[in-house]
């Protein structure tokens, strides 16, 4: 099984890195799942791409910028469509500036491949759109995990 670390990069504290590598280690360690992980995946993108200044096009060179951030969006979206399961995400504050996140777990929802949401913010906040997307909405990782260990055990 694998699945989709899904979750604010662009306006994160550090790209959203941390959480993603905590559930890489405990899926692999636990579930023996292994997971897409869009923060390495950017990161080897941009050492492809020779994009290593890519955030400074965004006022320097916009189309440069905008190609660089549609090739980022591409292998996302097929990424979701065609090499994943299931779709984790971590749903706070940060995703508002955003619209990955929001367009991963609506894709997820779109091929019927289970969210399962983790959700930080007042239930009031959460939009009506993504809670009907998600699969199973949880408030923190140790439910998560509690759910995942039951859903996925290891035979």
């Amino acid at each position: 099984m694998r699945a989709y670390l899904s979750g604010a990069m662009e306006f994160a504290k550090d790209e959203g890195a941390s959480w993603r590598e905590d559930m890489t280690v405990w899926l692999d360690q636990t579930l023996g799942h292994s997971v897409y992980n869009p923060v390495i995946e950017s990161q080897n993108l941009i050492k492809e791409y020779g994009a290593e200044d890519y955030r400074e096009w965004k006022q320097t060179d916009l189309s440069r910028y905008t190609d660089f951030i549609r090739t980022c969006v591409n292998r996302d979206i097929s990424t979701v469509r065609n090499s994943v399961d299931y779709l984790i995400c971590l749903w706070d504050e940060s995703v508002f500036k955003g619209a990955g996140t929001h367009a991963e777990v609506t894709l997820a929802y779109d091929t019927k491949k289970p969210v399962y949401l983790v959700n930080t913010i007042p239930v009031s906040d959460l939009s009506g759109w993504i809670m009907a997307c998600s699969t199973e909405i949880f408030t923190d990782f140790d439910q998560l995990k509690l759910f995942l260990s039951k859903r996925y055990k290891k035979n």
